[in-house]
């Protein structure tokens, strides 16, 4: 396996440890948003290329852990959209994980600085 792939590889795992804590941290800064305005604001975060077939299973798998809820609105114009907020369970765990990725982040940094 060449340098190239590992890199990929390492940079696709830390992407899957994350994507959910970086979702619940995208839903605390709106009221609520649906899943096209999550993929925007995750890109503006950093996280380019993120695709509905990745976020809207997160989302159901959120949801189905009691983290977020969501409802189908219907618009004035265009199909109906759902859109997703934290509830207070999701709020707790954006709060652990913040907690959590700051140790993991100084730990590494330790590591890789010596």
């Amino acid at each position: 396996m060449g340098r190239a792939k590992v890199r990929e590889d390492r940079q696709s795992q830390w992407l899957k440890g994350v994507l959910d804590l970086a979702v619940l941290a995208a839903l605390s800064r709106e009221t609520s948003a649906y899943g096209y305005t999550l993929m925007t604001s995750l890109a503006e975060f950093g996280f380019e290329g993120i695709k509905g077939g990745t976020i809207y299973p997160l989302l159901s798998r959120l949801e189905d852990d009691g983290l977020v809820k969501s409802e189908w609105v219907t618009g004035e114009s265009g199909p109906p959209r759902k859109y997703f907020w934290l509830t207070p369970s999701g709020r707790a765990e954006l709060d652990s994980g913040r907690d959590g990725w700051r140790t993991f982040s100084n730990t590494m940094t330790k590591a890789l600085e010596g």
